[in-house]
Order: C-alpha cells, then structure tokens, then sequence
C-alpha cells in the first residue's frame, strides 16, 4: 500500500509538471535587444517560463503584433516612442518594466565633429516623430542648433528656433541611416541600427546623446495582460544581476542598464 501511495505521488509530480511551465514570443529587433533577450530566455527558463524569441527588422510591426495577439510581449522600443505609437494608432499596451538606454549618436564619414559641419550641411535623422524629434534634441544638446523649448520631447524640424550653419535635414526610416552615411554629411542613428552597421556609439560617434535621457527601453505587453504571473517572471528575469554584468561586460558602455 505504502509503495502504490508513493508511485502516485511521483506519478503526479511528473503530471503536474508541465503544467508549472508557460510558454510566450516575445519580439524583439535584431542586435542588442536580441542578444540580450537570448540571455534573459536563459534566466526565464529555469523559472518556468519558456520565451519564443521572434525578431523584426523595424520599429512598426513589433507593436502591432503584440496588438493582433501574434506576440505576448515585445522590447525593443523606448517609453516615449510607445506613447507616441499608442497615441496614433490606440494601441492597448502598457510598459511593464525598463530595459536598457541606448544613447543615440551622430556619426559622419567627412566630418570629425559637429564643428566641421560647414554652411548647409546635410544631417539625416529617423523620420518617426519620436525618434526624429530625439535626434533634434541631441543636436540641440551639442548646440549645433535650438529648438522650440514649450515643445518638449515633441519636436520636428519645423520647431527649429535657431539654425546657425543652415542645416538641412533628411528625414529618413531610421533603419536606412546606416546606408545614408555616403551621401550626407551626418546621421543621427539610433543604437541598434548602428551597431547592426558595425559602428560602437562610444567609439565611432562624432557626438553622443548625454547618460541622463527620459529614453529608457521597455518591455511592452498587452493592458489585459500586465498582472498576469509570466510578465511578473520576464521582468524579474530580464531584471537579474547577470543580465546587468553581461549588458555591461558586452556592450562596455554603449549599452546602459536601465534597472
């Protein structure tokens, strides 16, 4: 009798199993976001959760996946260009946790700094509102030119108060501004898509996007899902301190934790 208790209880241990275990895709685009997120999969599994990692080239349909049901959970993208894709498209999803700051660089193949920039250069930035307006402000923050304050994080070119040097400015799918480097004076990229180019934003920018930015990556989910256990464990385990050492030990200051 003790021996058939006993088998029934290992026999329901074994059942019970899979059951702890979750299975969820997160998106996520290629680089930095994607090696990271092969390391939180690592972290994640051994508390039950199992990620799918599925990457995108872009910043337009990761969010529009997680909306259609297609993902559970993207990062990729930082808070104020979530707003900003909620506020135009009405998307239901939320932030659950930050990820990692990208500081976004100016990089140039004619120039060495800002100051070379001679009188109606061509400076390339994203041409997504958020990212567009953050590459204004990094410019602005260098003094290369002024933009309207009561604007905020909202600002375009046409919010240019003062321009000294006539700037002109191409407005570009920010994955393209990699490739617009032959043929403009300057590019305003951000991270990912620099580093996917092989430039390092410590190393091969002419100027760079200071460490305090409201720019923060998040982890992004859908509103009916945020009190779900799963999003608790991919935070925490996004949040682990071997993520921090290996963000730190790879990237050696291009990428900085956010947590």
């Amino acid at each position: 009798m003790k021996k058939l208790i006993i088998a029934a209880a290992v026999a329901a241990l074994f059942a019970a199993g899979p059951t702890l275990a979750e299975d969820i895709k997160v998106g996520v685009t290629a680089g930095e976001h994607a090696q990271i997120m092969e390391k939180v999969k690592e972290i994640a599994a051994k508390k039950g959760l199992n990620i799918d990692i599925v990457e995108f080239s872009d910043y337009v349909v990761p969010n529009q996946a997680l909306a259609d049901g297609d993902l559970n959970a993207n990062s990729f993208q930082h808070q104020p260009y979530l707003d900003n894709q909620i506020a135009d498209r009405g998307f239901d999803i939320v932030s659950v946790g930050t990820t990692i700051t990208t500081p976004m660089g100016v990089y140039s193949k004619k120039v060495k700094s800002l100051d070379e920039l001679e009188d109606g250069a061509t400076v390339a930035i994203p041409n997504d509102p958020t990212n567009g307006g953050r590459a204004l402000l990094v410019l602005a923050s260098k003094g290369l030119i002024k933009v309207d304050a009561a604007k905020g994080l909202k600002v375009g070119p046409a919010d240019v108060t003062e321009n000294p040097k006539n700037i002109q400015f191409a407005e570009l799918d920010a994955a393209q501004l990699p490739r617009s480097l032959d043929d403009v004076d300057a590019a305003v990229i951000n991270t990912n898509y620099a580093m996917e180019a092989g430039l390092n934003p410590r190393k091969d920018a002419i100027a760079i996007e200071g460490d305090k930015s409201p720019y923060a990556n998040v982890i992004a989910v859908r509103s009916a899902d945020k009190d779900a256990p799963w999003v608790k464990t991919l935070v925490e385990s996004y949040h682990d301190d071997s993520i921090k050492a290996f963000i730190n030990d790879e990237f050696k200051g291009a990428l900085i934790p956010a947590f």
